[in-house]
């Protein structure tokens, strides 16, 4: 049964259109914060219900509940704080009502209930379990202004972006899963190009349920991931080829890779559940980066929480068997590392920088051809 959405209630903060001409009129005469686009897809995420139950920016406690307790002050769970920041300047002239603009455009009003200063330190160390800025998302936070801003916000309307034709809101997927049918859907997290350990990932999951979920994350990400539209053109290839039509959906999640690791594994689970989905794919180094946390320690994170109202689905590493002749992992594998190919990012991407078609045991040819035909397939 599809579940309901994360605090009981999906939210909807979008203005309707006899609302929204008079407000936009009003918006010229409040004082203006200009936000990046990463704020503005959590400007979106909030008003269209993905963010459930946050109806704006956190204030403090439920700043502080969230960095400690890994819940908002209502008990509810939530790992990841979700925040406006602003110079102590800007707060000081602020009043209670702003209009927040991207791109010069008026795209949400902002009422300001909370003003309030964060230690960054404290901030990263909670969050990420480290302070190195090595660590993009500890980076991130160093480069943060120094005061918080706390309130209710409400959309104005969509917010265009290069990839809008690929965006459905919760609204629309809990419509779309009823009308398949599907009572049953698991979701799948995903930064990257499918390979095949992707795909068999996957579809174990499909299994089990009636449909999938693929929400690949389109945002900001760290330098030497694969660009947003290679992604998308990759996992079109695939689902065209290899799924069959009425058992897979794909849309996009507006927002940025924080690169928290196990925090961020139940934030992206809590993501899907408002979407409708009833199951969540956690695999080895879920939301990780570099060495910075264990291999599975995303997984046991979900211990902590029983009340979640999403199942995880814990996957192990795979590989390529030779022997075998298909994808495999160490609980149905006898064979050594001598007939393993691994499903390793490196050597996909070495292999795209010489420009070379990476092998049918790492992936299908399909989705190879879409990447390739990509000059840089890299952010840089």
């Amino acid at each position: 049964m599809i579940p309901r959405p994360h605090g009981g209630r999906l939210i909807d903060l979008i203005l309707k259109v006899e609302e929204r001409e008079k407000v936009l009129r009003e918006t010229n005469k409040k004082p203006r914060i200009t936000v990046n686009q990463e704020l503005a897809g959590d400007i979106q995420n909030i008003a269209t219900g993905v963010f459930s139950p946050l109806e704006g920016f956190m204030g403090k406690e439920d700043f502080y509940s969230v960095l400690y307790r890994k819940r908002l002050t209502s008990g509810v769970p939530w790992t990841i704080p979700v925040v406006l920041d602003v110079s102590r300047e800007e707060a000081d002239k602020l009043g209670d009502e702003v209009a927040l603009f991207y791109n010069e455009t008026p795209i949400a009003t902002f009422r300001v209930e909370e003003k309030y200063t964060y230690d960054k330190e404290e901030l990263a160390k909670e969050v990420f379990g480290t302070t190195d800025r090595r660590h993009p998302g500890v980076a991130k936070v160093m480069g943060l202004k120094d005061v918080f801003l706390g309130g209710r916000i409400r959309l104005l309307g969509e917010i265009e972006t290069p990839f809008s034709n690929y965006s459905l809101k919760p609204i629309e997927t809990r419509v779309l899963f009823e009308a398949e049918g599907w009572r049953t859907v698991v979701g799948f997290q995903t930064r990257n190009v499918p390979h095949l350990g992707h795909e068999y990932v996957q579809k174990t999951a499909l299994t089990f349920v009636d449909g999938i979920f693929i929400n690949p994350v389109i945002g900001r990400k760290k330098v030497g991931d694969f660009k947003d539209e290679v992604i998308l053109k990759s996992y079109e290839s695939l689902i065209e080829n290899y799924y069959l039509r009425e058992r897979a959906v794909m849309a996009i999640l507006q927002t940025e890779m924080r690169y928290a690791g196990p925090r961020e594994a139940i934030f992206h689970a809590i993501v899907r559940k408002n979407f409708g989905c009833t199951h969540f794919i956690v695999g080895r180094d879920h939301a990780g980066v570099g060495n910075f946390y264990p291999p599975y320690a995303a997984q046991e994170i979900f211990d902590e929480f029983p009340d979640l109202g999403i199942v995880p689905l814990f996957f192990t590493a795979f590989f390529y068997c030779k022997r075998c002749s298909s994808v495999a992992n160490e609980k149905t594998c006898p064979h050594g590392e001598k007939d393993r190919v691994d499903f390793s990012g490196t050597i996909l991407r070495d292999l795209l920088l010489k420009g070379e078609k990476p092998p049918y045991e790492l992936i299908r040819p399909e989705v190879a051809d879409s990447m390739v035909s990509f000059k840089n397939p890299f952010v840089e």
